[in-house]
């Protein structure tokens, strides 16, 4: 077992709500389609999920429609795509983000430009499928029983690893070696970037299982100049302020639509400026 992520398959249960637009009905087989572009915990989510994202595109091509616009294709485009595009171009401003605004987040936010964090960890996982409710609960209780002994007998850390643990680190006494953001499943990584060097108190439960960690090495990142990151900033914010004007828009144009099936947040005035 191990803890490098993989990607789940959703099955779609083939139940929907009628998704309308206008009263222009959203076939359910382009639901069924759209769903592998929308991963998901459970099929009914990502189900949803690809309904909305067909209604956005519905929304737009009527837009489009209103506008008379027909735009060139460009090469791997279809005609709805080239549209849209020319639709998001006709109706949303991307508004640069100026030096000053960008020092502004710079300062603000200085946690968020530095170096990476280098780290290396060991582990003793407690293997458990988190679904099954009893086998969770003794992985938890004999995690906190290793982790009590481990307080007073740190040395015995690896011993525990080659004769309890279910990933193939145990052959290494634990050791994960060095880790780096995005090499492990999200919930151990959120949880163990954020550990000082050390045996962690309490374990962490992951997909698949109960984690023991210690810490082996840990060096924080190092402030980055602004000059290093300006360009990168100012990318950012004009990403995140043209997304949020998309947000806005497509609330909009759904605040001036009958929409039957999901829910898509409208607004009953305009709201892009």
């Amino acid at each position: 077992m191990e803890l490098i992520d993989s990607v789940s398959v959703v099955e779609p249960t083939n139940e929907f709500d009628p998704v309308t637009v206008n009263g222009i009905a959203i076939d359910e087989q382009d639901i069924l389609q759209e769903m592998q572009y929308h991963p998901a915990e459970t099929a009914p989510i990502a189900q949803q999920e690809a309904a909305r994202a067909l209604v956005v595109k519905r929304l737009f091509l009527e837009r489009a429609e209103v506008l008379d616009i027909h735009a060139e294709i460009l090469t791997g485009e279809s005609q709805d795509e080239a549209n849209i595009r020319e639709l998001l171009v006709q109706e949303i401003s991307r508004p640069e983000a100026d030096d000053e605004t960008c020092r502004r987040y710079f300062d603000a936010n200085p946690e968020k430009f530095k170096t990476p964090v280098v780290m290396a960890a060991s582990h003793i996982l407690l293997a458990a499928d988190p679904m099954d409710m009893e086998a969770s609960a003794q992985a938890k209780a004999q995690a906190k029983a290793i982790l009590n002994t481990l307080a007073t007998k740190p040395e015995q850390f690896v011993d525990f690893a080659k004769r309890y643990s279910a990933c193939p680190s145990k052959e290494m006494g634990g050791e994960l070696g060095q880790l780096s953001k995005g090499s492990t499943v999200p919930e151990f990584e959120r949880r163990i970037f954020a550990m000082p060097k050390g045996l962690a108190t309490e374990a962490i439960e992951s997909r698949y299982g109960y984690h023991i960690v210690r810490v082996d090495m840990r060096v924080e990142g190092e402030p980055l100049p602004y000059g290093h990151v300006a360009d990168r900033i100012a990318s950012y914010l004009r990403d995140r302020v043209y997304h949020q004007a998309i947000h806005q828009y497509v609330a909009l144009l759904a605040g001036e639509a009958s929409i039957q099936g999901v829910e898509i947040e409208a607004a009953d005035s305009p709201l892009v400026q």
